[in-house]
């Protein structure tokens, strides 16, 4: 049991990690033209990546933390 859980815990925190890659990407894409003439309108396509990027980054942290926690629980 214990080693299902560490397996969920490292794959958990490579998909924090390559989600946080992905957003920092899209936001280095987004140009500064883009930033400047937002009015809050409109959104654009990287926008919109980034903020899905970063969504899904705290959802697997949130879970990693449930499975950390279940862990402890488990190993008392």
């Amino acid at each position: 049991m214990n080693t299902i859980l560490i397996i969920a815990i490292v794959l958990l925190s490579i998909m924090v990690v390559v989600s946080l890659v992905r957003g920092i990407i899209a936001f280095l894409k987004t140009t500064k033209v883009d930033l400047e003439n937002n009015t809050g309108d409109t959104v654009t396509e990287m926008q919109l990546l980034q903020n899905k990027a970063m969504f899904d980054r705290i959802k697997y942290q949130g879970l990693a933390i449930l499975v950390v926690a279940i862990l402890l629980a488990v190993a008392r």
